[in-house]
This record gives C-alpha cells, structure tokens and sequence, in this order.
C-alpha cells in the first residue's frame, strides 16, 4: 500500500522502442497500453511519438517511456536517434500480412546494429482477432522467435488481448537484466551513483536508474 507516489517517481526509467512494417498496428499498441484507447480510423505515424506509462515490478516502479515511429522507408532517416538507449524493443507484425512477417528479419538487424546486445526483445503478432485472416502461423513465428532468441506474444490491441502482458514482459525482463547489472552501467560497474544513467552503448540515454535517498526504508 504505502503513502501515495507523484507520477515523476519512478525507480527506473527503460526506453522501450516499437518497429515493424507500417500498419501493423504499432501505434494502437501504444495507446492501449499507455491510455486504454484504440482507434479505428488507421492513420500514420508522421516521425516519432513517445509515451509513458509506469509499472511495478517486485517492489520497484519501473516507468516506460514507448517510442513509436512510421514504419515507412521514408522516415528511416531517424535511425539512430530513435534507437538510441533503448533497452527493450517490441518487433511488431500483423498475423494477417505475411509480408510484414518476412520484414521482420530485417527490422531485427536493423534493431540490433544499433543497441547494445543485452537489449530485451519481444516479437509480437498483432491484429490475432482477425482468426479467419490469418497468414501467419504461430508456430512459424515461434519457431523464428526461438531461433533467434527473442521472447514472443500474439497481441490484439483491438480486443486489448495481450497487450498489456507484452510491455509487462519486457519491462519485467529488463529489469531483471539490470538487477543483475548485466547491462554495462556507467564506467564503473561497481559504483551506481545516484542518478547514474544506464549506458546501453551510448552516452545520451533516457535509460536511468533512481536511487532513494537517505532515510527512505
């Protein structure tokens, strides 16, 4: 229970960054999870948008911040800005188009030149309501999710099934990859300073931990 926390109080802050092929439904992905919200009319992403929602995870509040970008060739200009410090990607495809499934190799190359090795990803098979469309079978994209070690979830932002368990996942995963300063943190392993930002493989990183202050138990 405990007195109750202001929304900037957070022990931990991850990057959590969506891609995947345009319309596969990364942007309701995002809304739902952050504001419960979903919205028919598909219109696309123009460059980034980024939102936040915060968790608990053991006894900690782990606060992600979800960036969300058009998955068009055009906007591929924002590259390494847009993956820089994060620490957790959801690799999004629509079980209705195999074709976003076939780009999905691709997004992940994409994804890991740009992040550090320890970062947490979850592909995710969105748009599973549509049952009698299907063109993508789980087995396939789990088998691909294995090969390539990846964790994997079917999703459905329209039915709001899984989608909370996805981000839940990976922020969880995170945090445990963290916990365990498997992450390279800082300059000096030993030392987390108060306020020291996570380096995932670069110096301009939203990734940070908070540590109390004296006297908080």
């Amino acid at each position: 229970m405990g007195a109750y926390r202001a929304d900037d109080d957070y022990d931990y802050l991850f990057k959590v960054v969506l891609i995947g092929d345009s319309g596969v439904g990364k942007s309701n992905l995002l809304s739902r999870f952050t504001k419960n919200e979903f919205s028919l009319e598909s219109k696309s992403t123009i460059g980034v948008e980024f939102a936040t929602r915060s968790i608990h995870v053991d006894d900690k509040i782990v606060k992600a911040q979800i960036w969300d970008t058009a998955g068009q060739e055009r906007y591929r200009a924002i590259t390494s800005a847009y993956y820089r410090g994060a620490v957790g990607a959801l690799l999004v495809y629509d079980v209705t188009r195999h074709v976003t499934f076939e780009n999905v190799e691709r997004w992940l190359k994409e994804l890991r030149d740009h992040t550090d090795a320890n970062i947490v990803i979850m592909l995710v098979g969105n748009k599973a309501d549509l049952r009698h469309l299907r063109a993508v079978a789980t087995d396939d994209a789990k088998a691909f999710a294995e090969r390539e070690n990846t964790f994997y979830m079917e999703t459905s932002a329209l039915e709001s099934l899984n989608v909370d368990n996805a981000f839940t996942e990976v922020l969880t995963q995170i945090y445990r990859v963290v916990s365990r300063k498997t992450l390279e943190i800082g300059d000096d392993p030993a030392a987390l300073p108060k306020g020291q930002t996570i380096n995932v493989g670069s110096r301009d990183d939203v990734s940070a931990v908070k540590k109390a202050g004296c006297c908080s138990a």
